[in-house]
């Protein structure tokens, strides 16, 4: 057991030394009450252990959890029971996956020892060996391919196994010590809205979830906090508890009715995917016409809007936002609800409706969920949104919102420190398997190479940790397993996991993982409202069998490179996260020392400015606080993008447009065919975050996975719930449960994403893994995953 947890009533002792300081203002060190109801569990078992931990995985929730353990093994997970529920101080309690973390520790097919492959790449076949075998072999095939193709070769995919902010990183600060490696931007999650809103608003902000208590109306676009955010870390508890405090009504537009649109809308508005900008642009066209515009604001605070505020190199064009809603832009068409409606298959009367409750709504809060931006057409549809706010004129004040989404108060954030690196090519996040196929095709104009004008050698060598992405959560997997089983391209894979997840299955070099929960941690909110927090976690336990923790393994690595001694600076693995948490502090994070926030575990503070409103002193002041853009207002009409829409090189049906209005998708509703008659969008799953927890048993029961297809095209295809269905697409086939539901509207299916790939002896998915169905061709501004834009037919297996 290690010594940094202790038995229970030496913590209860320890923890009444605390209660003046969690009383006090500032922040609040978080364990007044730790125990409650378990106390009856210490008479059964005196020697019981409390550790504090968190559920590091990427629901941008990061909740606290309480492991207790015996016998070096943790028995039994509560949850977060400090603070007293109020904005500000309330429960970081986590959802029914961080609960059942146990499963996931103490479950017989975790990974044990080292190994190296033995078959062809993505067959699964692997031997066991030394870990002296394993560090020779990364360290010799690294200096090889350093050697022979340089650091550009060098890649570090996107993964999102793991978020605790003291673990990941050590990975790049080994690669900057060794000459560098090929940068990456953007995410899977959200690099289309990340990428558009700065060229709206110079960066992207939203107010805190939690000041949806001071709207009148809330309107969300695609925005499903109640499945993929639900716990006490999570956008889910704010927006219960500010729609219980205040009262708004709210509207949900999704075109699958969401526990979100269950449990917290007063009304859904079934959408076709991929039309949300559309929506908008009929939502604008009423504003426009019936005078519910704010003029002032929009002639104070943006560019573009009309004729008299578009910038001089656009002017006497009819280029403005309110030319093209009103009819008068290049396409010479009104964009009325009659016009919307044919594209939405939302009905005239709901569009005018909408827009005259936005309209005259005050405050109205906008916010859009993930899901809208994350298809082809997915930057579009992330600045139209954004529209409906800066129209009304609820941008920059409380009860408002810029129209991104759900945003919070963070009390800190930092990672492993390091110099930066050398190499100063970038590719987008999803571009990496086209890196490995056809490097040198790959252009700065044509697929938004960064640093160059085109790559000059393969990715040769990737270190993937916790990390699914090389098939499970990529686009195109048939085609990723046909390029990675290649060793000729990608020469060599090192692979860090806790189970043998499809992309283990291509590491020439797979090592078994210490999950979070095994080693000292560092965990921050990322949505949690109007209350920033930081929990500290300890070992719960010892690694079992032969698992190691990252750090532990790279330092071995890093002295076969020669360079361990700059690598560690003389730190273990405790001292670095003091040392993590000490330069937060430094740069000005409102954090207890260290030793008194290593005692309580969880430290919490409430926004000083009682909610987080984006750009309030903008509003306040334009000129004193300009935006980050160029003109340093709301720029509606964008220069930047007009010039990159006019010298970039795009597909025919890739559209960069310097308005922030609807574009049809490459790949959406208009190219259905006979052959892919349905659109099919994925969701972020209860049972799941991404692809973790997957293989949790009792999370699959309470969860299953299932497609949801409408009543009509159920019957016309003879599917009836519980029915084995074949999906398919040119993409590749799946199978999974069918659910006959109206809670999905006509023409459209849809799956929770993120189930594993299980792939059949005719390259069928049997694990109803949605990735297998997404294109390979990224969306044209952030080059970023379109996985929500399928085509797909169904029918019985």
């Amino acid at each position: 057991m290690t010594e940094t947890c202790m038995s229970r009533r030496s913590f209860v002792k320890s923890t009444s030394a605390l209660a003046a300081l969690a009383a006090a203002g500032g922040s609040v060190l978080a364990n007044q009450n730790p125990f409650g109801v378990t106390e009856a569990r210490a008479a059964e078992n005196d020697q019981d252990t409390v550790c504090w931990s968190a559920c590091s995985t990427n629901c941008e929730g990061r909740c606290a959890l309480r492991l207790h353990v015996k016998d070096n093994e943790v028995y039994w997970v509560e949850t977060d029971n400090t603070g007293n529920d109020e904005f500000g101080n309330h429960q970081i309690r986590a959802c029914q996956r961080g609960r059942s973390i146990r499963r996931w520790l103490n479950s017989p097919d975790r990974l044990q020892y080292p190994m190296k492959r033995v078959g062809e790449r993505g067959s699964g076949q692997f031997e066991r060996i030394s870990w002296d075998e394993a560090i020779d072999t990364i360290a010799s095939e690294y200096k090889r391919i350093l050697s022979e193709y340089g650091p550009e070769s060098i890649f570090i995919p996107y993964g999102t196994g793991v978020q605790a902010c003291n673990i990941a990183d050590f990975i790049p600060r080994l690669c900057v010590l060794n000459g560098g490696y090929l940068n990456r931007y953007g995410t899977y999650s959200s690099a289309q809205i990340a990428k558009a809103l700065p060229y709206l608003y110079g960066k992207r902000a939203a107010n805190s979830n939690s000041d949806i208590v001071n709207a009148e109306l809330v309107v969300l676009f695609g925005e499903n906090a109640a499945e993929n955010r639900m716990s006490g870390g999570g956008a889910g508890y704010h927006l219960m508890e500010a729609l219980e405090r205040g009262h708004a009504k709210v509207i949900v537009i999704d075109p699958r009715y969401s526990d979100s649109a269950a449990t917290r809308a007063d009304e859904w508005i079934p959408i076709r995917p991929g039309t949300d900008a559309a929506l908008v642009d009929a939502l604008a066209y009423v504003l426009i016409t019936e005078d519910l515009v704010d003029e002032e604001f929009l002639a104070t605070y943006c560019i573009g809007y009309d004729e008299s505020t578009m910038p001089e190199s656009a002017k006497g064009k009819n280029a403005s936002y309110k030319d093209y809603i009103l009819g008068n832009g290049a396409d010479k068409t009104a964009k009325t609800p009659a016009w919307a409606s044919q594209i939405t298959r939302i009905p005239q009367e709901t569009i005018e409706r909408l827009a005259r409750e936005i309209g005259t709504a005050k405050p109205c809060a906008i916010y859009q969920g993930k899901g809208p931006q994350r298809r082809s057409n997915g930057e579009q549809t992330a600045r139209a949104i954004c529209m409906l706010p800066i129209l009304t004129g609820n941008v920059g004040i409380n009860g408002g919102n810029t129209g991104s989404d759900h945003d919070g108060y963070y009390l800190a954030w930092a990672s492993v420190p390091m110099e930066d690196n050398p190499v100063e090519t970038s590719i987008s996040t999803f571009n990496w398997l086209n890196a490995i196929d056809h490097p040198t095709e790959l252009t700065a104009l044509a697929d938004g190479v960064k640093g160059k004008d085109r790559l000059d050698v393969p990715i040769k060598f990737m270190w993937n940790y916790a990390g699914n992405c090389l098939t499970n959560q990529h686009g195109e997997i048939d085609r990723a397993h046909e390029i990675l089983k290649d060793d000729t391209k990608c020469e060599f894979i090192v692979v860090w996991e806790t189970f043998m997840t499809d992309s283990a299955k291509y590491a020439d070099i797979l090592l078994p993982d210490a999950m979070p929960q095994e080693q000292p941690t560092y965990n921050s909110n990322d949505y949690a409202g109007n209350m920033g927090y930081v929990i500290l976690g300890e070992a719960a336990t010892e690694p079992k069998f032969e698992r190691r923790t990252l750090y532990s393994v790279l330092t071995d690595i890093a002295e076969k490179m020669g360079c361990k001694e700059a690598f560690t600076e003389g730190h273990d693995e405790m001292e670095w996260l003091e040392i993590i948490y000490n330069s937060m502090i430094e740069d000005g994070s409102p954090l207890p020392p260290f030793a008194e926030a290593w005692k309580s575990h969880i430290v919490k503070k409430a926004d000083p400015d009682g909610h987080s409103v984006a750009f309030k002193d903008f509003r306040e002041d334009p000129i004193a606080n300009p935006l980050k853009t160029p003109s340093g207002k709301i720029e509606i009409y964008s220069e930047e993008l007009a010039e990159i829409a006019g010298t970039w090189e795009l597909d025919e049906a890739d559209i960069i447009d310097p308005l922030p209005v609807y574009a049809p998708e490459n790949g959406g509703y208009l190219n259905a065919s006979e052959a892919t008659p349905l659109q099919m969008t994925g969701y972020h799953f209860k049972g799941r975050t991404h692809s973790c927890y997957a293989p949790i048993d009792v999370l699959q029961q309470a969860n299953r996975q299932q497609v949801w297809i409408n009543p009509a095209d159920a019957e016309s295809r003879g599917i009836q719930t519980g029915d084995r269905v074949k999906i398919t697409n040119a993409q590749g086939t799946t199978h999974m449960e069918a659910r006959v539901t109206p809670r999905v509207m006509p023409g459209v299916v849809a799956a929770g994403q993120g189930a594993w790939y299980k792939g059949g002896a005719d390259g069928t998915d049997e694990g109803g893994c949605i990735n297998t169905l997404v294109s390979g061709h990224p969306s044209p501004l952030a080059k970023a995953n379109p996985s929500h834009t399928i085509l797909v037919e169904i029918a019985k297996a």
